[in-house]
């Protein structure tokens, strides 16, 4: 695909690991992701600019290739998109089970999803962006999927303007993403609970019988499960109900549940990419500095710490919140402690999870304000009007539910 921009010719084209690397990460250090003059978030994908879409079951890269001249020798990449496909939850349908009452099942959509779309400073307002977006969603097209979305922040207007004005997306959802510091100090975690780590099976199971009506739920939720980057997955329990030794497994557990419980795994992204805060004062970075060192001077004081996030730092991150009853708050809180203590004896900086802004359990999800994102702005587009609308009817004018599954291979 290629067209003429001022004189050049811009070619859009399938990513080139092996010719494009280089250039692509070079140009990538060049895009910073931030207003100019204040703090913005640098990601470091440690040599592989395909690391947030080689998990999924389909990706694709695409890069923009200004090619100047006659003889066509000169040639530089000015933008780049990465997208892929899965199949996700999008509503649920009723079925009668054999009691003659009513369950809810899921109805599955191929959902192609947007990232990392960057064009070169030097580049913008000549419709290159657009061009990675267009082919990029024929691609989601001749691959069957049925909606495409994306995700910015709310205040990136350029974002914003481009996909809902220009690509005929439609805002959709605006989960939170949450954000722990790790501390120096570890956490303690509640003694009137008990933590289970679970197998990959069990955790599969319990997942598919309880949460697989979830928006966006990923239909191959084993491939997540069994993934090397996962950490694992592990269910709270009131103490002296269960304990590793006396776990019946999940259907044994299911049938006769505790009053509350509370389930989330845990997606170890310090291997696939790393972040860093950029434009930071001296005076600020003193600041966290000493926090840090009277934290580790005095681990008992328990001070909140700032981490290093002025260097590069790696960061686990929390999916598949859940859990049921009156205190299914206070065991996920138990358990993002139990996931701090993780992510310390991993060396990461952070810890994170995205939820719906309307989750209940969000007030057990420990986390700073500071650091956080309050409203993460998820924006939709269906793709063809030849798919059945079926009971679900068009997704994209569906309200909100009360959650949302966020796939740890695409954060």
């Amino acid at each position: 695909m290629a067209a003429e921009v001022g004189g050049a010719v811009v070619v859009v084209r399938e990513y080139e690991e092996k010719k494009d690397c280089k250039a692509v990460e070079e140009m990538e250090n060049r895009c910073e992701v931030g207003p100019t003059g204040k703090l913005s978030l640098y990601t470091d994908q440690l040599g592989d600019p395909i690391c947030r879409v080689r998990n999924s079951p389909a990706y694709l890269m695409l890069v923009a290739e200004m090619v100047v001249g006659e003889d066509k020798e000169r040639r530089e990449i000015v933008g780049m998109i990465r997208g892929c496909i899965k199949t996700v939850t999008c509503g649920t349908k009723l079925s009668r089970n054999a009691n003659n009452s009513f369950k809810p099942l899921p109805v599955y959509t191929k959902l192609a999803y947007i990232l990392g779309l960057r064009v070169s400073a030097s580049h913008r307002r000549m419709g290159i962006g657009l061009k990675l977006v267009r082919r990029m969603e024929e691609w989601f097209g001749e691959n069957g999927a049925e909606y495409s979305y994306m995700a910015t922040e709310n205040d990136n207007l350029a974002s914003v303007k481009l996909f809902t004005k220009k690509c005929g997306y439609s805002k959709f959802r605006t989960p939170s993403i949450l954000v722990q510091p790790v501390f120096a100090h570890r956490l303690k975690v509640d003694n009137r609970v008990t933590v289970i780590k679970l197998g990959t099976a069990d955790a599969e199971t319990l997942y598919r019988r309880r949460f697989s009506s979830i928006e966006f739920f990923p239909r191959d939720i084993d491939a997540v499960l069994n993934n090397k980057l996962n950490f694992g997955t592990f269910l709270t329990v009131p103490k002296g109900s269960y304990d590793a030794e006396s776990w019946p497994g999940v259907d044994e557990f299911l049938a006769g549940q505790p009053e509350s419980w509370a389930v989330l795994s845990v997606w170890n992204c310090k291997d696939v990419y790393k972040l860093e805060v950029r434009g930071a004062s001296r005076v600020r970075r003193a600041l966290a500095k000493t926090t840090r060192v009277l934290d580790r001077a005095f681990p008992w004081l328990r001070i909140p710490s700032v981490p290093e996030v002025f260097r590069p730092f790696g960061f686990h991150f929390l999916y598949g919140l859940g859990g049921e009853g009156p205190n299914a708050a206070k065991m996920i809180r138990a358990l993002c402690g139990l996931a701090h203590n993780l992510a310390q004896e991993s060396g990461c900086g952070v810890v994170a999870t995205e939820v719906a802004n309307r989750e209940p359990l969000r007030i057990g999800i420990p986390h700073w304000e500071s650091l956080s994102c309050v409203e993460d702005l998820w924006c939709i587009k269906r793709l063809g009007e030849d798919y059945s609308d079926g009971s679900v009817g068009d997704w994209t004018k569906s309200p909100p539910g009360l959650s949302i599954f966020v796939d740890p291979r695409e954060f």
